[in-house]
């Protein structure tokens, strides 16, 4: 059986985003936050245990997949989602998000386990393509008007 202290060390070696949170109501508290979660948000640990986890998304909370994420909790039902969230010094930063609830040896939901993963460099680069796409379209459209024109 792996030791509590060889446990520690892997999660904390870990540069994705590790989070335990629990439910409260409409709210999902953070009661641990990893080393990867603290570099990837920016903010210390002391400064967001036992908060909402909504301060990631700041005021930006009408994001389709953070709806869904909100379902599944409220379901007791694991996920996977791509958000934009907010280190603590403003920048938008994306993750892939999956929430894992844990429940204990009477099947009653205890905790959610998060594992963030940084999507920033993907999601900008998917935003890059598609915004060439579109100008690609826009000048072939551009030369069949010119040829049809000429024509």
């Amino acid at each position: 059986m792996i030791s509590a202290t060889l446990l520690q060390m892997v999660i904390d070696a870990s540069t994705d985003g590790i989070v335990v949170a629990e439910q409260e109501g409409d709210d999902t508290i953070l009661i641990y936050v990893n080393k990867g979660f603290v570099e990837l948000t920016g903010y210390s640990a002391e400064e967001i245990l036992y908060q909402d986890c909504r301060f990631l998304q700041q005021t930006d909370r009408e994001q389709s997949a953070l709806k869904a994420v909100h379902q599944a909790i409220n379901n007791g039902k694991s996920c996977r989602q791509i958000l934009r969230n907010y280190r603590k010094d403003g920048s938008i930063f994306w993750n892939e998000l999956s929430i894992t609830p844990v429940r204990n040896e009477a099947t009653q939901l205890m905790y959610y386990i998060g594992i963030q993963k940084d999507v920033t460099v993907e999601v900008q680069n998917k935003e890059r393509i598609d915004m060439l796409e579109k100008e690609l379209a826009e000048a072939k459209a551009e030369i069949e008007a010119l040829k049809s024109k000429n024509s």
